[in-house]
């Protein structure tokens, strides 16, 4: 089964996207920030990272470009999903290797279309 990490500090994003992701196939895996998400990677790659951007400890950016550094890290097909979007921000998102990005508040046909675009789906 496809597996999913969604990493977003906020409890209710992560219910709130947990049945999204489910109802499309994937068996979910959450963190609360980008240093216990690198934990889980660590331990075993995901199919796909749903990522905010925002989070304490580790942000967004620094966690995906740690994981791209890893030995392996580079599986992943990495989503940013965040309020962030001003053009600079996106363009570094993606040079830091993020393979698309979502604007928050987005729903489950905004989710299909980009994990279908992605070839996740």
């Amino acid at each position: 089964m496809k597996t999913c990490l969604l990493v977003d500090d906020s409890k209710a994003i992560r219910a709130i996207v947990r049945p999204i992701l489910v109802n499309l196939g994937f068996q979910v895996l959450e963190a609360g920030d980008g240093a216990e998400a690198l934990k889980i990677c660590q331990a075993q790659f995901p199919t796909a990272v749903l990522l905010d951007w925002n989070m304490p400890v580790m942000n967004g950016l620094e966690f995906l470009k740690a994981l791209r550094a890893t030995p392996g890290g580079d599986q992943p097909i990495v989503i940013f999903c965040t309020t962030e979007n001003r053009p600079q921000q996106i363009e570094e998102g993606i040079l830091a290797g993020a393979n698309e990005y979502i604007m928050k508040p987005f729903d489950q046909e905004i989710l299909h279309s980009k994990f279908v675009e992605v070839g996740l789906l």
